[in-house]
């Protein structure tokens, strides 16, 4: 299969349709809710409400949880899994740019560059656990998974000379990176630690190019871009 199908499978598996972001925004207000409920508050029937928790629960934003109701059958509620909390809320911007700005305020080099590392290396302890491929060309395919499933859309391709390169098509840190090239850095290093080859950025957005590209080498050698 190649990377192009592999990244387009990946993308739809994890696309919510607009319809569907409805419940996950009912079910990130209330912490469980029953199809009835659900229904009434999005006023369509229960059977749309079905068809778009079957599709959430497929894609693993929400779970269904029984619940006694004195002696008769349990019901059935419906709830967010921690991947769903992170799809219905994940609106960190200001955030982000509070603590980079923060970072970006170290005057000593070598303590901002800790940081950094220390920031990749966390990044790279909440992704390990979907990227643990037996060899660098499946983990590169887990890896465009998973940054498709965040709206990150990743290419994988043989690049000049035949060096395999991974093109990352939109910035995963728009607002930060236009200030600041270290983001850059810590976004080289958490690659290169989730699919344990060197990286090199030959290519970046910020000097006019269509996507930022790093070019794949094996741990040893001596292209490693520092």
């Amino acid at each position: 299969m190649s990377a192009n199908s592999t990244q387009n499978e990946s993308r739809w598996a994890n696309e919510v349709i607009p319809t569907d972001l409805v419940v996950l925004d009912l079910l990130r207000k209330t912490p469980s809710l029953s199809t009835a409920d659900m229904a009434e508050a999005m006023e369509v029937t229960a059977t749309a409400v079905r068809q778009r928790l079957s599709r959430l629960m497929g894609q693993g934003y929400v779970e269904r949880v029984s619940a006694k109701a004195g002696r008769g059958r349990p019901t059935h509620k419906y709830r967010l899994t921690t991947k769903g909390e992170r799809k219905a809320g994940a609106n960190y911007a200001d955030l982000a740019m509070a603590l980079w700005d923060e970072i970006r305020s170290i005057d000593d080099p070598d303590v901002k560059r800790g940081l950094i590392t220390r920031i990749a290396k966390r990044l790279v302890s909440m992704y390990s656990s979907e990227v643990r491929g037996a060899d660098a060309e499946q983990r590169i395919h887990e890896l465009m998974a998973l940054f498709v499933g965040r709206q990150i859309p990743l290419e994988y391709e043989e690049g000049n000379e035949g060096k395999p390169v991974l093109n990352v098509l939109a910035c995963p840190y728009p607002d930060i990176a236009e200030q600041d090239r270290a983001v850059c850095a810590l976004e080289k290093a958490m690659f290169a630690e989730l699919l344990g080859q060197n990286m090199k950025l030959s290519h970046c957005r910020l000097d006019g190019e269509t996507c930022c590209t790093y070019e794949l080498t094996q741990i040893g050698s001596d292209t490693d871009d520092v």
